[in-house]
């Protein structure tokens, strides 16, 4: 299968006015991309195309994920995308106790239905000319329930079973799909935590590794290792084993 290149056509990155997304645009223009970056901050994005070091370009984008015909509107303006990397989410630490139906049902709409718009946008497109690549960036917060993770977990774990049903789609229509699930990465979004965090990665390293993924074959990219990888096996734990081990050793 082919995996695009900076000479098929444009790179647009979601979320790109901050921490991974921003990171990884900037790779992407240094490798000779040009890159439609997008978040909601306008101003955020002219700086971060100033930037912008090497062959390639950013062009400001600015939308809004959640509103699916200014997502439309924005990609149709620009040209066909051959690498989409949909980054843009939020989060917010959240408890049984505390629990709000509109605070969570924002989290899925940036988070999981974001996804959802921008890959309305694209996928005609991709499909027609039968080439693209897909990427959605998940977290390790989607393997298993999580403490404090409510809404952000639920969000995760839908684009983790989103990207493996899409890849079984679109694949046979010439469509690269790739799922990412970064662990714990030094962002304004884990600024929030007050609880340890192991392993946290910083942001540069981290879309490094992001854009280094892009190049191979492998479904899931996955950082940093030492810790992502003793989760995924977690995944397949039996549960009863499973919350006995995550009450003793995780944060309340």
């Amino acid at each position: 299968m082919h995996t695009p290149t900076p000479t098929d056509s444009l790179a647009w990155v979601t979320g790109a006015s901050s921490g991974i997304g921003e990171h990884v645009a900037l790779a992407l223009a240094a490798e000779g991309w040009t890159v439609l970056a997008s978040a909601r901050g306008a101003a955020a994005l002219a700086t971060l195309a100033a930037r912008t070091a090497g062959p390639g370009r950013i062009i400001p984008a600015p939308l809004d994920v959640t509103d699916a015909a200014g997502v439309k509107a924005v990609l149709a303006a620009h040209g066909p995308v051959a690498l989409a990397v949909l980054n843009a989410g939020t989060y917010r630490p959240d408890a049984a106790r505390d629990l709000d139906p509109a605070q969570f049902g924002r989290t899925m709409d940036v988070n999981l239905m974001g996804v959802v718009n921008s890959l309305a946008a694209i996928l005609p497109g991709m499909i027609g000319r039968r080439q693209g690549h897909v990427v959605i960036v998940s977290s390790v917060a989607g393997y298993r329930g999580l403490p404090r993770s409510l809404a952000y977990g639920a969000s995760k774990a839908a684009l983790i079973n989103l990207a493996e049903s899409l890849k079984l789609d679109v694949e046979r229509h010439g469509i690269k799909t790739q799922l990412v699930c970064p662990g714990f990465i030094k962002t304004p979004l884990t600024d929030r935590n007050d609880f340890p965090m192991p392993f946290l990665m910083p942001v540069e390293r981290a879309a490094a590794r992001l854009v280094a993924g892009l190049k191979g074959n492998g479904f899931q990219i996955t950082f940093p290792r030492r810790f992502t990888w003793p989760l995924l096996l977690l995944r397949r734990f039996p549960d009863a084993l499973y919350f006995m081990l995550a009450c003793r050793i995780m944060p309340k």
